[in-house]
């Protein structure tokens, strides 16, 4: 809203955000990341590289099952040796930490009111402290920690109504401006390895097919707004499955499934995992459920307003 863009704090909050968009797409780095939501741990080691403005990016799992993804120029490729398989999607709108997409940034400056906290290290660097304070219920608030000289988002913390952390990512350490070429970040396996499987989306497995779903949600936050609609379906399947709508505030998803009761017995009322609350209702020959990663009395409004259209 311009009466908003107009205040400091707003201005603050938009250039910090812009600088740290233009630090992730523009500088080298290597580094460690850590991912923790509820009670489960993932490291992972990034390489990023731009060459003449051309991006690329790889990040190897440190743990669990082998795992190799590889983004650029507008696709991901996901490498799973184990399974010698590769999946292959488009980049999407929810960025790698610690880029910042521009839905990203639109959101923090206007739904959110900045802080600035103090500075601490963060993977052996001094970082400045900001905190994003919902202007609304409807909302977590998000910390995030930046190198001051780069501006690169070095940590990042999404907040709960009850002040908890329920997710966080941050690199443990970090080699910023290192020269590197476009090999470093290549695949450790020929684009298409021999005797590989390649799974492009929306091919196999539970995938949502584009449709009118006959579907709508009542009450949502402001702010979100419908980013797909479609049905689950199977391969070669015309999306039978569950109706299913997703809604973004561009910095976090909500989902909402419709499914005829048929299918296996699901659980009716409120569940949580770390940031991630679920609620479920059922409705004539349906269950409702949403969840994404928003305080629980707005998915349970979200899953209540769901109505035929």
């Amino acid at each position: 809203s311009l009466a908003f863009a107009g205040s400091a704090a707003a201005q603050d909050a938009v250039a910090l955000l812009g600088r740290a968009a233009d630090a992730a797409r523009t500088i080298n780095y290597t580094g460690t990341l850590v991912y923790q939501r509820a009670s489960s741990v993932e490291t992972v080691r990034i390489v990023h590289v731009n060459d003449g403005g051309d991006e690329f990016e790889k990040l190897v799992s440190l743990d669990g099952p082998a795992r190799e993804v590889i983004r650029r120029e507008g696709e991901s490729r996901c490498y799973y040796p184990d399974a010698k398989l590769v999946r292959v999607e488009p980049r999407t709108f929810r960025n790698a930490f610690p880029s910042v997409s521009p839905q990203q940034q639109a959101s923090l400056a206007q739904y959110y009111t900045l802080r600035k906290g103090g500075t601490t290290r963060v993977a052996g660097l001094e970082a400045q402290a900001w905190l994003f304070e919902p202007k609304d219920g409807m909302r977590y608030g998000h910390q995030l920690w930046t190198d001051p000289t780069t501006g690169l988002l070095l940590k990042a913390r999404m907040i709960n109504e009850r002040g908890e952390i329920v997710d966080q990512i941050a690199f443990l350490d970090i080699v910023l401006g290192v020269r590197l070429d476009r090999e470093a970040a290549q695949p450790s396996w020929p684009a298409t390895p021999t005797g590989w499987q390649v799974k492009r989306a929306g091919t196999g497995g539970a995938m949502s097919v584009e449709a009118v779903t006959g579907w709508t949600v009542a009450k949502l936050p402001p702010g979100f707004v419908k980013v797909t609609e479609g049905r689950l379906g199977r391969k070669g399947g015309k999306g039978e499955g569950a109706a299913q709508l997703v809604y973004s505030d561009g910095l976090v998803a909500i989902s909402v499934f419709i499914d005829r009761r048929g299918g296996p017995q699901r659980h009716v009322g409120p569940a949580r995992q770390g940031g991630l609350n679920q609620f479920s209702i059922k409705q004539d020959d349906y269950v409702i459920t949403a969840l994404g990663e928003a305080p629980p009395d707005v998915i349970e409004a979200v899953a209540m307003s769901v109505t035929r259209r």
